[in-house]
């Protein structure tokens, strides 16, 4: 994370936040967009491409949440050292 702007403000937007709300959006758009999936084959042990497309993603969802998760709260943890170290160059 770079290093506080001169006023001293954290920036709300951060890739790390971008990065996330990208991998939150993914699974929207990927299930969303019937037109991509709207078919029968190919088949899958005997299922039909609509089905498990969708079910596919329900595994691939939740990692992109995890990951979402992870950037966020690493972006947090990088948030409250910065905030606190300028507080403590302040103090001194």
């Amino acid at each position: 994370m770079p290093p506080p702007t001169s006023t001293g403000t954290i920036p709300t937007v951060t890739p790390a936040r971008a990065l996330a709300a990208v991998c939150l959006f993914i699974p929207f758009v990927a299930i969303l967009w019937v037109g991509s999936y709207d078919s029968v084959e190919p088949t899958f042990i005997g299922i039909p491409f609509f089905y498990w497309y969708q079910m596919l993603w329900v595994p691939l969802a939740t990692l992109l949440t995890v990951i979402a998760y992870v950037l966020v709260r690493r972006d947090n943890a990088a948030r409250r050292n910065a905030r606190a170290a300028a507080e403590g160059g302040e103090r001194a």
